[in-house]
């Protein structure tokens, strides 16, 4: 095995070969005890992919977890959600030291439910690269209830309703997950109002010089990167912080520049609209009369 190349698990059985678990009992979702997880392997690869959906409840990992950027600590309960195709990477020593559950589940197996497209809505799997969520003890006990009435499940005899009472199973826990995430944008404010605090940073920065002439406006995908997390993080973290999204910051920056440019400056709409990034003044002149009901000359004339 190549330790510096990602080593991809493509299937739930491959998973458990991998890590040296009894042979799953159902090809498409499995509820794994991570204290059956007891050792690294001594080729352990560097980086891992998944060609399937984990979700990880883990609490004393004495080691770290990362995926995108970020590195996550596991003291308390932490619930994190990689999706097919996410890179990820464990460093431990290699008799591991970790409480918690772990829940694999296959594409296929929400092949012809409406949980196969509404999964890729929930934000937080597109969180995973950044923001994990902390549980209190209570939510921690109310998720690995779900987990349990999972692997009860599959592991009963199949029947016609299985899928069905899984999949309902699964979108409580994908329900309760949101829930959680949008307490979590609540109770974590000193924290949340540092990133709104770098977006003001950021915009700033990006409106003061000649980036804007240069690379146009700022994207919403530039801005959530430079503040390292993702664009559905961010507009959701902003959405319940302030009430907007993103690009309305971004937005109201673009309106603020404009004003100050129309009342201290002789710069014609046109120009104004060049140095703002916009590559045709029209659009400009749509967006200022939707955010302040007037034109920008409508706007210029009342300092005359």
């Amino acid at each position: 095995m190549d330790k510096t190349r990602p080593h991809r698990i493509r299937t739930i059985t491959e998973f458990h070969e991998f890590r040296g678990l009894p042979k799953s009992e159902h090809p498409l979702i499995s509820v794994v005890d991570f204290a059956n997880i007891k050792y690294l392997r001594c080729d352990e690869p560097e980086q891992l992919i998944n060609d399937f959906y984990a979700v990880a409840l883990k609490r004393n990992f004495k080691g770290k977890f990362k995926y995108g950027q970020q590195e996550y600590d596991f003291d308390g309960g932490v619930l994190s959600f990689v999706s097919p195709g996410q890179v990820y990477s464990i460093e431990a020593d290699r008799e591991l030291q970790h409480e918690g559950w772990l829940l694999l589940i296959h594409p296929d197996f929400l092949w012809n439910t409406p949980l196969a497209q509404r999964i890729r809505q929930y934000e937080y799997f597109g969180y995973a690269v950044n923001e994990a969520l902390h549980l209190s003890e209570k939510e921690e006990q109310l998720i690995i209830g779900i987990l349990q009435n999972i692997g009860q499940e599959y592991r009963s005899n199949i029947d016609r309703f299985s899928q069905d009472v899984i999949i309902s199973q699964l979108e409580l826990l994908f329900t309760y997950s949101e829930r959680f995430y949008h307490r979590q944008f609540i109770t974590r404010k000193i924290a949340n109002h540092k990133i709104l605090a770098r977006l003001e940073t950021v915009l700033d920065a990006y409106f003061k010089d000649d980036t804007l002439v240069k690379k146009g406006l700022p994207t919403v995908q530039y801005i959530a990167g430079t503040l390292n997390v993702s664009p559905g993080y961010l507009s959701g973290l902003l959405k319940v912080l302030t009430g907007q999204s993103t690009q309305q910051h971004i937005h109201d920056k673009l309106i603020e520049k404009a004003k100050e440019k129309l009342s201290t400056t002789s710069l014609s709409v046109s120009e104004i609209a060049y140095e703002l990034g916009f590559e045709h003044p029209q659009s400009l002149s749509k967006l200022f009369k939707t955010k302040t009901r007037q034109s920008p000359l409508e706007f210029r004339q009342s300092f005359n």
